[in-house]
């Protein structure tokens, strides 16, 4: 896993929580809207992080 990798799953983890913590403290429903973009963040994460080939492997 590389940094930029790292770096969106930290990504989506801080923005859910965000959205989490928003919306349980205010009630309000436009924190979900942080929900559903760390989740978005979290499937493009995890597309990119399959497309690439372990070192020494060759590409598929």
């Amino acid at each position: 896993m590389n940094g930029a990798l790292k770096a969106a799953w930290a990504l989506t983890a801080f923005v859910v929580l965000v959205g989490l913590v928003g919306w349980i403290t205010t009630g309000e429903v436009f924190f979900a809207v942080f929900i559903v973009l760390g989740l978005v963040t979290a499937v493009g994460a995890w597309l990119s992080g399959r497309s690439t080939a372990p070192k020494g492997d060759p590409a598929p």
